[in-house]
């Protein structure tokens, strides 16, 4: 057996880079990086960053390629926080060979990739965000005809023993204990602070209380029914190809009657936007160039107000009606004629098929985005940071639907293990021919599926 002989090594001072260890590209990262350098993706966010950036002021700057990058790792690898971005850029070869970091080169800090994200307006992401949605519309991935809207609560990076009073600015256990000697005792306990603060209503109230850090944050019921304060992500989706054409975001103490309008009408402009900014009659044809015709909700959007601005701005609603029972319409003939008018196209044969299309085309993205995306929980505060990485975090899921339709799958992680997707990536470099692909990788997995039922018939005896 060979041991390792123990000996002092001098290591060398120079080491060239030919002789440095090369990993091989992870594929789904290879073929993306391909789609980027077509569409001449660097080029494109230079240009828009050129302003952020200055000769010979302060230190050296990160490259918005290198940037929006690591962005989008954030979501294919379900990274939540920056400092886990860059320690992941740090430990994989194959992210360093996507994001275009030489192996002699260190990888940008947390520090810098916060500080370019705060040099960087909003407006900016959201053409990162555009632009991947114009590569959608040119391989007929965007249609814009019939767009759904859901939105979902994002925990802040904030607790709630931290807020404090608009008003006076204290503490909430200073404001028990104010109370408390107010009411006549002179020392409370903790509990008689808490008697008191039982009985006391609307203790939670977003009027009175706020985040001396995150003043965006609002205090809400999560989905799995604990309070926190928490943000509202809303998305607009294309129901016909799944791509997600816009984003907002909102405080979490907000009504989906209140913000659906601010969503759909930025989806309108980004439709219209990827139809002026495309050359090319393919996309004029596919793509509507008013913007969406059909809007489709859940029953948490459901209003007069809402049906009948929808239908003022010429969309035809097909919102989930809730059991209201009778309902006058005094005074309200425009409000009435709009909601009957939904509630007739929602019990139609096209109604009943967009609703039950609402699991797969809108929820999919709340469970893809957020919770194996990584932003189910915020690490950044203000709505502006926010807004910046989660619009980035929409277009890289814009580009993993581009990668689901082309490969059939739209993560790295699923795509591991996946044989004829890989051959079908080297196919597509010019590696293998077309016919290869049809020819053998396609009959091996008919001929794994036959071989697993047939391994289950045989199985069935035993087990009975």
């Amino acid at each position: 057996m060979g041991r390792r002989k123990r000996r002092v090594r001098q290591e060398g001072l120079w080491t060239p880079t030919a002789a440095l260890p090369v990993g091989a590209s992870h594929p789904f990262y290879q073929r993306l990086n391909q789609i980027l350098e077509e569409k001449k993706f660097d080029e494109y966010v230079e240009g828009i960053c050129e302003r952020f950036y200055a000769d010979e002021v302060g230190r050296p700057g990160m490259a918005p390629g290198i940037y929006f990058r690591l962005l989008m790792v954030g979501y294919f690898e379900g990274i939540d926080s920056e400092r886990g971005i860059a320690w992941r850029a740090s430990d994989s070869l194959s992210i360093r060979s996507f994001v275009r970091i030489a192996l002699d080169e260190s990888v940008p800090d947390h520090s810098t990739i916060s500080r370019t994200r705060r040099l960087m307006d909003v407006e900016t992401h959201q053409a990162v965000f555009q632009w991947a949605l114009a590569v959608l519309a040119e391989k007929k991935l965007l249609k814009g005809n019939t767009i759904g809207v859901d939105a979902t609560t994002l925990e802040a990076n904030a607790a709630l023993r931290s807020i404090v009073r608009r008003d006076t600015g204290e503490r909430y256990e200073e404001f028990l204990t104010r109370l408390a000697k107010e009411s006549g005792i002179e020392t409370p306990t903790r509990e008689q602070l808490a008697k008191l603060d039982r009985k006391r209503p609307k203790k939670g109230s977003n009027d009175d209380w706020r985040h001396p850090h995150d003043p965006d944050a609002r205090i809400t019921k999560m989905k799995d029914g604990r309070t926190h304060l928490a943000h509202k992500a809303e998305h607009a989706v294309d129901m016909e190809t799944g791509a997600i054409v816009a984003v907002t975001l909102h405080g979490a103490d907000e009504g989906d009657t209140e913000t659906i309008q601010e969503t759909v009408a930025e989806a309108g402009e980004r439709i219209a936007s990827v139809v002026a900014d495309t050359d090319g009659d393919e996309v004029a044809k596919q793509v509507s160039a008013e913007g969406p015709r059909e809007v489709v909700t859940d029953k948490g959007y459901h209003s007069r107000a809402v049906v009948s601005q929808m239908a003022e701005w010429g969309l035809r609603t097909y919102c989930s009606e809730p059991d209201r029972g009778r309902l006058r319409w005094s005074g309200q003939p425009r409000e009435q004629q709009a909601v009957y008018a939904n509630r007739r196209r929602i019990r139609g044969e096209r109604g009943r098929r967009l609703l039950r299309q609402r699991g797969e085309k809108l929820e999919r993205w709340n469970q893809h985005l957020y919770d194996r995306g990584g932003m189910r929980r915020v690490h950044l505060r203000g709505r502006e940071n926010i807004l910046k990485r989660l619009v980035v975090h929409s277009g890289a899921a814009n580009l993993g639907l581009l990668m689901r339709k082309l490969f059939g799958k739209g993560t790295p992680r699923s795509f591991q293990g996946r044989l004829p997707a890989i051959f079908s990536v080297t196919s597509a470099s010019g590696t293998l021919p077309e016919g290869f692909l049809r020819r053998w990788c396609l009959p091996a997995k008919r001929l794994a599926h036959r071989m697993a039922s047939a391994l289950a018939i045989q199985l069935r005896p035993m087990a009975a």
